[in-house]
């Protein structure tokens, strides 16, 4: 007897598959991350301890982590939404930097006597419509030239990131204090400084899940959700059906930018307290992409996602502390990535292994099993 391998797509995978492959995934990238640390000379089990510790065990620790988390879910939505419609949109990065640019300075222009409510509403809308307009950059010549976004939003990245650092390193500015003998970014008003809950954790957590629970119900209950879906299967049979394929695209694009515009303002306001390049480029719009590929662009699922990413990143400090090098960080996150990424190819396809029992001729002119 031997044994043969046959694959074919699924439409759809049943449930259990959902689950346990991504599941499978992770243990695994747990696995080989153990071994890596293992042949660094250190214990995984103790690491993998110190991360739960550093990250979950007690009240300070679960703040760090809840804080981080905020912006990765609202950066994972971003990728997540456009992602779906399959408009590879990468410029979460910038559009996270112009959206921070626009709440500092709205922050920093808007008389600091208005109520502190409608202050910290106007300088999130501002940061989202100011994510939303970078995104709009790369989004109508993607529309009507059909440009390569990945390339667009990639470049435009560094140019926010130019034109942030400009605003504080290389200008005399409104957003830079100017009593300072080191350039760095004039303090927000308090009336702009979001309300903590406890520790370092404000109440942009309520906005990125309510955002999560919002966009989910959106884009599966309602008619733009479907005409998205559909655009996104195909784009011929959209303009067929009537559908405005480039008013829809331009808008998914504009509320990807405006997801992670939002997370800039809400890190301005909530944690930074000012515009802080340096503080600003932790990659939290490409950790992003990282959060929506592991959650298969789901939108709730991208908060247990992002939670998890930022709790190996809170990490980093105690892992150092044992002596593991705090490279092992991105190593996780990338292990995550790979190992999940390869997941895809057992949730799109279905493999079945079956035993075939050669066969001969009898010598009558038949064919007889062996």
């Amino acid at each position: 007897m031997s044994k043969r391998v046959s694959i074919s797509p699924r439409a759809t995978p049943p449930w259990t598959v959902r689950v346990v492959v991504p599941t499978a995934s992770l243990i695994a990238a747990a696995v080989v991350g153990g071994l890596v640390i293992v042949m660094a000379g250190n214990d995984a089990f103790e690491a993998y301890k110190t991360m739960l510790d550093s990250s979950f065990n007690g009240l300070r620790p679960l703040t760090r982590t809840m804080t981080l988390a905020t912006p990765l879910i609202l950066t994972g939505l971003a990728a997540a939404i456009a992602f779906r419609m399959k408009v590879w949109n990468i410029g979460a990065e910038g559009q996270l930097y112009m959206g921070a640019v626009a709440a500092s300075g709205l922050a920093l222009t808007i008389p600091s006597d208005i109520p502190k409510p409608l202050m910290i509403v106007v300088i999130l809308l501002g940061g989202a419509a100011a994510g939303a307009v970078w995104a709009g950059l790369a989004a109508i010549p993607k529309a009507y030239f059909n440009t390569d976004e990945v390339i667009t939003t990639l470049m435009l990245n560094f140019v926010a990131l130019s034109f942030m650092n400009y605003l504080i390193f290389g200008s005399t500015s409104l957003w830079k204090n100017p009593k300072s003998s080191f350039p760095q970014g004039l303090l927000i008003p308090e009336s702009a400084t979001m309300p903590r809950i406890s520790y370092r954790l404000h109440y942009g957590i309520f906005i990125a899940a309510g955002a999560a629970v919002l966009l989910w119900w959106v884009f599966r209950r309602t008619t733009y959700g479907f005409e998205v879906r559909t655009v996104s299967d195909s784009k011929e049979a959209s303009r067929y059906a009537g559908i405005r394929v480039n008013s829809k695209l331009i808008s998914v694009f504009a509320i990807s930018g405006a997801l992670a515009g939002m997370a800039g303002a809400i890190e301005i306001s909530g944690v930074l307290k000012r515009l802080d390049p340096h503080s600003m480029t932790t990659e939290l719009g490409y950790t992003g992409i990282v959060v929506a590929a592991v959650a298969r662009f789901n939108c709730l699922g991208v908060i247990p996602v992002a939670v998890l990413l930022a709790a190996i990143v809170v990490s980093g400090g105690s892992l150092q502390r044992l002596g593991i090098p705090p490279e092992i960080v991105f190593l996780l996150q990338g292990l995550i990535f790979l190992f999940v990424a390869a997941g895809e190819f057992f949730l799109a396809n279905k493999v079945t292994i079956a035993s075939t029992v050669p066969v001969q001729p009898d010598g009558n002119g038949g064919l007889v099993n062996e």
